[in-house]
């Protein structure tokens, strides 16, 4: 720099820059209040669907934001301008898995048990874009009324298809899926014919070598549903791990756990990672403390399966 372009500093008014960040705030105060605004202009829809009444309610603070509300119970949470923001704790798990089953941005195709609003079909297609996706969902009301408030994009590879669960995974071919995710509820429980040894079998047969099959379970204490799910798991894969927050883990609550088995090793190490890192942390439980974590369980077979727990009352409260 030539010497006659030298600048002397100025010294710098904290006062006035104490001034613009409480200016700054009341701003980002004034954006949300209007918000807040524009969002109670936005009125929930309701309509009575196969699983019973069907809510979308919109987000006060988001202004495409919604979400989606069985009987009461939250069942999931979209934002339709950012898809890749999820909402609820167990689906922010189930997007690490999304995350870490292939290389960043690679296309893969995943089969989903249990549609709901979409979010997690949604947030595959914006992080892996080309990816080839299956829902089964077997609330065709259900999916119509989301479908209809809460579009897709026009280009995402998501096909869903109204049915059975597990009927719609045996019509799959062999070695499919790189994830199979698992999420299925009816009047908040998971229907007992989905829990089962037999049932993973299927999973697993439609499975590539590589792939994993992902489960969100609903339980609290004394755990005997985790327990067993985890148990039945290890009866057809040789790995398995679970996400979920320490105070479920220790059935302080009821709460979603993320079950996550496989043929070969798992990201143990990065899951526990991302998951620590989460809003509300969890912890991951893989090894010789899940198998201390389940001792005892037996693994469930459709002669002795049953429903997942009912949640407590004013679980959703």
């Amino acid at each position: 720099m030539a010497r006659g372009d030298r600048r002397r500093d100025k010294p710098r008014d904290k006062g006035r820059d104490g001034e613009r960040a409480r200016d700054r705030g009341a701003e980002r105060a004034g954006n949300r209040a209007r918000n807040r605004a524009r969002n109670r202009d936005r009125d929930p829809v309701t309509a009575r669907v196969g699983g019973g009444t069907a809510s979308l309610v919109p987000d006060p603070d988001r202004p495409h934001s919604w979400s989606l509300l069985l009987d009461g119970a939250p069942q999931s949470h979209v934002d339709l301008a950012d898809p890749t923001r999820l909402g609820f704790e167990y689906q922010r798990r189930l997007g690490h898995l999304v995350d870490l089953i292939a290389p960043p941005g690679h296309p893969v195709r995943v089969l989903h048990l249990g549609g709901g609003a979409l979010t997690l079909a949604r947030y595959v297609a914006a992080t892996r874009p080309r990816s080839t996706q299956q829902v089964i969902e077997v609330d065709e009301e259900l999916t119509r009324l989301v479908r209809e408030h809460l579009p897709l994009e026009r280009g995402w590879r998501i096909r869903v298809r109204g049915g059975d669960a597990r009927a719609g995974l045996e019509r799959l071919p062999q070695g499919w899926a790189d994830l199979v995710i698992a999420d299925v509820f009816s009047g908040a429980r998971t229907p007992a014919h989905l829990t089962s040894v037999e049932f993973l079998h299927e999973v697993r047969r439609v499975l590539r070598p590589a792939g994993w099959y992902a489960a969100n379970i609903a339980d609290g204490a004394p755990l005997r549903h985790l327990r067993a799910q985890i148990a039945t798991a290890g009866a057809v894969f040789p790995q398995r791990c679970v996400l979920a927050d320490p105070a479920v883990l220790r059935g302080r609550r009821f709460g979603n756990g993320v079950l996550l088995a496989a043929e070969g090793e798992l990201p143990v190490a990065e899951l526990t990672r991302r998951t620590a890192g989460d809003p509300h942390p969890g912890r991951v439980e893989a090894g010789r403390e899940l198998d201390a974590f389940t001792a005892g369980a037996a693994p469930v077979t459709d002669a002795t399966a049953t429903a997942s727990p009912p949640p407590p009352e004013g679980t959703f409260d």
